[in-house]
């Protein structure tokens, strides 16, 4: 969430960054900008009013004192007006503040300066491509086929016991998406990222936190009974570990790591290019995420990058790198790099992961400081990134790597799949 006075003292810089995310309720800036001249003249008022009532109880103290007491009785009747007058105004305040949250919620974060305009995915950058990549040519078949021919995955029987997007993973299928698994979080953690086990719901606050809600509500599993939310990510209970917390700057960088289920609605998904593992609303991932002082963060953004990178090369997968334009990134974003594995079959990139740089956006939101040396409390830097989301990894694998023989698993998963080919 963007902090109000940023808005007053950059509103240029707000106004360009929202023109680069191509965002249209951009008087939103204006109308936050005049709630909280709204707030600030209530409060002032408030502070006026109870100020007057506390000058005149302590004369009717003196009155009664010294015997005067129709003059005491006088000063009480204001004193009343002035106690009716203040809970009007706190109810006023209280509205206001309200609103000025509500309008703030609806802002998006502002792009850092190195993310271009547009519009959508055609505006992104390629920054990096492993090396050229083309389809694999007559008598290849798509990951759904391999997965029915070696009996993998079972997208049918998903339908039966939950419905579409819930497939269920059989013998060898389940085995590789466990290693692939244990692989990502052995990874993480060799890289310094202490591996957490969080709770795969979370509450309104946690969901606020980090900015899924209001902005994702829709996409989210709510369980009414209890408010709670199915995760769609496990950066949403990892980050909010640190939520309501004041850091001192030696526990920074903070490197977290964790796996979980994942549930999204994925409202009003259909069509071919959300057939087999392309799109789903139960899958599987391991995420990564960073606490930073803000002078690093970005270093750090990069430091996160290279070590995704060195995961698909592990992989043995043709993939590329996006820096994405203002208009594709999401809500919470100050910067995005979007990484794409090559499906060979299908003859299209799959985004496997996406790593952000949100600043202080949610930091502002889950009020989660660090004191310096100074011994004055500022806001982190909070980062993100996928390493790896499952489904769109598997489908790769399968057909990047199929023969005529069957599929050779890339010599790194081997080693914890315990087989080096399906056949």
């Amino acid at each position: 969430m963007l902090q109000v006075n940023f808005l007053r003292e950059n509103k240029e810089r707000v106004l360009e960054g929202l023109n680069k995310r191509n965002f249209k309720q951009i008087t939103l800036v204006d109308d936050a900008i005049s709630a909280d001249d709204e707030r600030k003249k209530l409060q002032f008022e408030l502070d006026e009013n109870l100020s007057q009532m506390n000058k005149i109880s302590k004369e009717i103290g003196l009155l009664m004192k010294d015997g005067k007491k129709e003059e005491a009785e006088a000063a009480k009747a204001k004193t009343a007006e002035y106690k009716e007058n203040s809970q009007n105004l706190q109810q006023k305040l209280k509205e206001t503040e309200a609103k000025l949250q509500e309008i703030l919620y609806l802002l998006p974060n502002i792009p850092y300066e190195k993310v271009k305009a547009g519009v959508s995915a055609e505006d992104n950058e390629i920054v990096f491509q492993s090396h050229e990549v083309q389809g694999l040519g007559a008598g290849n078949i798509p990951h759904w086929e391999l997965a029915k021919k070696y009996n993998l995955i079972d997208f049918e029987l998903g339908v039966k016991i939950a419905g579409a997007g819930f497939p269920v993973y059989l013998g060898k299928g389940a085995r590789l998406q466990r290693a692939l698994v244990q692989y990502f979080l052995d990874k993480n953690v060799d890289a310094g990222y202490l591996e957490v086990n969080p709770p795969h719901v979370v509450n309104e606050a946690s969901g606020y936190g980090t900015g899924q809600l209001p902005d994702k509500e829709g996409q989210m599993y709510f369980v009414n009974e209890d408010n709670l939310y199915l995760i769609p990510t496990s950066e949403v209970p990892v980050t909010n570990i640190y939520r309501d917390v004041i850091l001192e700057e030696k526990d920074l960088p903070i490197k977290n790591t964790a796996f979980s289920q994942c549930y999204r609605r994925e409202a009003g998904s259909y069509g071919a290019h959300v057939r087999g593992l392309n799109r789903l609303h139960q899958f599987e991932k391991v995420e990564i995420v960073r606490i930073e002082k803000p002078e690093n963060s970005y270093a750090a953004l990069e430091e996160m990058v290279e070590h995704v990178k060195g995961i698909l090369q592990d992989l043995e997968l043709p993939f590329r790198i996006l820096r994405l334009c203002g208009g594709d990134m999401g809500f919470t974003s100050a910067m995005t790099y979007d990484f794409e594995v090559w499906s060979a079959a299908q003859e299209k990139w799959l985004e496997v992961s996406s790593v952000s740089n949100f600043e202080t956006f949610q930091a502002n939101r889950l009020k989660c400081r660090y004191k310096g040396n100074e011994g004055k409390a500022q806001l982190v830097h909070t980062l993100n990134g996928s390493a790896m989301a499952l489904p769109r990894i598997m489908a790769a694998l399968l057909e990047n790597n199929q023969t005529e023989n069957g599929i050779k698993i890339p010599a790194k998963i081997a080693e914890y799949a315990k087989f080096d080919e399906i056949s």
